[in-house]
């Protein structure tokens, strides 16, 4: 699956901001748990160096299939986030990507703590991480309401970092709430940048609606973008995406 594009967006920016900054046109990117590299090989594709770190390798052979297919190297790793200093190495890489790990890991503290040891001065950090509440509203129009009703009591959890381990009571991975993800990059260190909420609207329209029209899957698109940076809705969107910096 490829990257989210409103999250594409924003790392185009940040790389671009980051090259300025530093005097380089290629920059050091590792992606911690990058899967099949839907993130990292775009990336790959703008000239940058990256290195998928992941515990699967499965998915490390999609990500590097991936990247034969655009002609662009890609390092792929095996291994967890929470050695990403030792698979790295400290003050390693420019841009670290954090989607969909601190949902999974033992410990997302540590995790965040990981990254950023990797850090350089100045580099950033791009989260990617499930939300409480919109998990909850989720369950509740599907008509999951004693789901939803278990969800809800985790919320208070999801602000302190997430509302329970995975596979724990609740079942399913780790949720956070947006002042979670901003607690956990403060605690690693990094200063917090700013916040996007992501799928704001795009799993709650039913798929047989943007099907219907050939434009609406378009128009769709168009009005997350323009929804994405509206504080008021982070709280609807499937995740939040934040940026940390050192």
């Amino acid at each position: 699956m490829a990257g989210n594009p409103v999250v594409l967006a924003v790392l185009q920016t940040v790389v671009s901001d980051l090259a300025r900054q530093t005097g380089r046109d290629s920059l050091d990117i590792v992606d911690a748990g990058g899967g099949t590299g839907g993130f990292a090989v775009p990336l790959a594709v703008l000239g940058h160096t990256v290195t998928v770190v992941d515990p699967s390798p499965d998915s490390l052979a999609a990500a590097q299939r991936r990247a034969a297919e655009q002609n662009v190297p890609l390092r792929a790793v095996q291994g967890d986030a929470a050695d990403l200093a030792v698979l790295a190495g400290d003050k390693s890489a420019d841009l670290v990507l954090c989607h969909s790990v601190l949902e999974y890991v033992d410990s997302p503290a540590a995790a965040m703590t990981a990254i950023a040891a990797v850090l350089r001065p100045g580099g950033a950090v791009s989260v990617l991480a499930a939300s409480a509440v919109a998990a909850v509203i989720h369950r509740a129009l599907a008509g999951r309401f004693d789901e939803a009703r278990r969800l809800l009591a985790g919320i208070g959890a999801a602000a302190g970092g997430g509302s329970q381990a995975p596979g724990g009571p609740g079942g399913g991975p780790r949720r956070f709430t947006l002042a979670g993800v901003t607690g956990l990059i403060e605690q690693a260190g990094l200063r917090p940048g700013p916040a996007l909420g992501v799928r704001v609207f795009a799993d709650l329209v039913p798929r047989v609606v943007a099907d219907a029209d050939p434009g609406a899957a378009q128009a769709l698109q168009g009005l997350e973008f323009a929804v994405a940076a509206h504080p008021e809705f982070h709280d609807f969107a499937a995740q939040f995406h934040v940026l940390g910096y050192r």
